[in-house]
């Protein structure tokens, strides 16, 4: 029992800081959960997609409930979002599922580069272009779901980091506007999503107990503090952390190359 206990105050903590440090600077828990899911639960790649995503939407609920109360929710453009999103969801799942570990690591590495450089260009995205409406923001909203829906099913994310600057630059949003859409997007695209990778054996369920918990408190607690502590030295701290990280990622040797290592020259 003791070690139940334990285990899920890990989880719980691990929720927490995914969390926290994703409130902090505006960004989904996934590019921190995975990593220490990874790393401290000594999860293979496609199970901490899978889990991290199933967490995710939880987050997605409670944001968006949040955002909406603030009148910072488009609900149209989030249906339209959705719409395609579900369908490439599925299939970015399938294909996170049908690749070998050390090629999806690779991938979450380039990942977390094209997320750090969104993250570090954000602060400049706000008015960059006027408000669009019509059918041209329809397109605009399904052309955004195909490609975030996809990229949130194959690395076990929200999608908000690629959503929000794309609505934000394509559409004219305000940035709490697309972040409150994004959010209430991502519910049923991941909910798509993570129940796929549960169908592929994805999903580890003994570890959501603490998980959730850890990762609502944690984005609360991250997004309180963002609006005390200097943003562009948040900003500036968080990067180096997910470069240092996806660089790790990147760095992933294939299997060949794993035991070519371990081969001495006289052999």
């Amino acid at each position: 029992m003791k070690q139940i206990y334990s285990a899920q105050l890990v989880n719980l903590l691990i929720g927490l800081a995914a969390g926290f440090f994703g409130g902090l600077v505006g960004l989904g828990g996934g590019v921190i959960m995975i990593p220490l899911m990874v790393g401290i639960l000594k999860m293979d790649q496609h199970s901490a997609h899978g889990t991290s995503l199933v967490a995710l939407i939880f987050t997605g609920i409670s944001g968006a409930v949040t955002y909406y109360l603030n009148g910072s929710v488009d609900v149209i453009s989030s249906l339209f979002l959705a719409l395609t999103a579900i369908f490439t969801a599925r299939a970015g799942a399938k294909f996170a599922n049908a690749l070998p570990e050390w090629k999806l690591k690779r991938s979450f590495g380039a990942f977390l580069m094209l997320v750090t450089l969104l993250m570090l260009i954000k602060p400049l995205l706000a008015h960059f272009s006027g408000p669009v409406t019509g059918w041209t923001n329809i397109v605009i909203m399904l052309g955004t779901g195909v490609f975030t829906g996809f990229l949130s099913g194959m690395m076990g994310v929200g999608g908000g980091s690629i959503m929000v600057p794309a609505m934000v630059l394509l559409a004219g949003f305000t940035q709490q506007t697309a972040q409150g859409t994004s959010l209430l997007a991502m519910v049923p695209a991941g909910g798509v999503g993570a129940f796929t990778h549960w169908r592929l054996g994805n999903v580890k369920a003994d570890i959501l107990p603490g998980l959730i918990p850890g990762i609502l408190v944690g984005t609360f607690l991250g997004g309180s503090f963002a609006h005390i502590l200097p943003e562009v030295a948040l900003r500036l701290v968080f990067a180096a952390v997910l470069i240092w990280t996806g660089i790790g990622y990147l760095r992933t040797a294939k299997p060949q190359e794993k035991r070519d290592s371990n081969v001495s020259p006289e052999e």
